[in-house]
């Protein structure tokens, strides 16, 4: 059993090209096209078993549109070591910058940006 709490995510977007480059570019690491069984999504990079996630455009199994949205839950994706960098890729590959870095207590560092598709998103790095 793992002990991860999140397990997975669906990032929703609108134009999936846009958004594997945005988060490629965000991330530092390529986030790679699959395509199984009709559906197309970009998987977000991750080793083994870690928790991870992909972008996708289409509604889930049942037929709820899933849709980009400021609202709802935060998401947090790690960009250990390169925080300012990740925020200055998200702004200069049509994203927004909500809240700059700010330290959370002993948790770190996180910046609050709108992705290319408008999600609300948290970047995270654990040390400045």
């Amino acid at each position: 059993m793992s002990a991860d709490t999140l397990c997975w995510t669906d990032i929703p977007v609108v134009n999936l090209e846009r958004a594997i480059k945005f988060y490629s570019a965000v991330l530092g690491r390529e986030v790679g096209r699959r395509s199984e069984g009709g559906f197309e999504y970009g998987l977000l990079p991750h080793a083994e078993q870690n928790a991870s996630g992909c972008l996708c455009v289409a509604a889930d199994s049942a037929g709820v549109a899933n849709r980009p949205s400021q609202t709802g839950p935060l998401i947090y994706l790690s960009v250990d070591g390169r925080l300012d960098a990740a925020v200055t890729a998200a702004a200069a590959n049509g994203g927004k910058v909500l809240e700059e870095r700010q330290q959370i207590g002993p948790h770190g560092y996180r910046a609050i940006i709108v992705d290319s598709e408008g999600n609300r998103l948290a970047l995270h790095a654990s040390a400045a």
